[in-house]
């Protein structure tokens, strides 16, 4: 659940409102690969070459999903498809300054996803905005991805009780993911 309140930094070390007002720039030669594969990933159609862009030990963390490792970070995105079965279409998709004296190893992106349950129907099922975090490592790969809608912060076990109960509700969830992901491979292989 993304916190309510309007001042709570999110993963960019900003509030919502000051990094939905980052100015866009262009990306540098090294993120312009490392954003086709982050575009694949949010339209569905993820390939093998989509993941090389993580760490082995890369962490996911979304509103829905917390993900460790980067078997269990290919299972979330490998399970968009199987769960929007008409793919997903990326509206905006834009680069942020990194603000509040950024990190040259952060990468930030304002984007709108409209997903499409049913084989591409009239009308989308859901479109969301989301702040995406991609924090990396000295050789390029990406050791934490973040994704906050409408750029607010989610919550985690340092936010208490509930927001520990959240952490282990996404934990689960990430985790049964893996497993419908991975049965949906053995019946294909049969």
């Amino acid at each position: 659940m993304p916190s309510s309140d309007p001042n709570a930094l999110n993963a960019s070390g900003l509030t919502p409102a000051q990094s939905k007002a980052l100015p866009t720039r262009q990306p540098t030669g090294e993120e312009s690969k490392i954003l086709e594969h982050i575009k694949e990933l949010y339209r569905c159609a993820p390939t093998n070459d989509s993941f090389s862009i993580y760490s082995q030990t890369a962490i996911f963390h979304d509103p829905i999903g917390y993900a460790d490792g980067l078997g269990p970070v290919r299972a979330q995105f490998e399970g968009l498809p199987k769960l929007f079965k008409g793919g997903a279409t990326i509206d905006k998709f834009e680069v942020l300054e990194s603000g509040n004296g950024g990190n040259l190893r952060t990468i930030l992106i304002n984007q709108d996803v409209t997903y499409y349950l049913k084989e591409r129907p009239s009308d989308p099922t859901k479109t969301v905005n989301s702040l995406l975090t991609l924090e990396r490592d000295g050789s390029g790969l990406i050791t934490k991805h973040s994704e906050e809608w409408d750029h607010k912060r989610e919550t985690t076990s340092e936010d208490g009780f509930f927001g520990t109960l959240n952490e282990w509700r996404k934990k689960a969830t990430a985790a049964a993911t893996g497993v419908f992901v991975g049965k949906e491979e053995k019946d294909h292989s049969k």
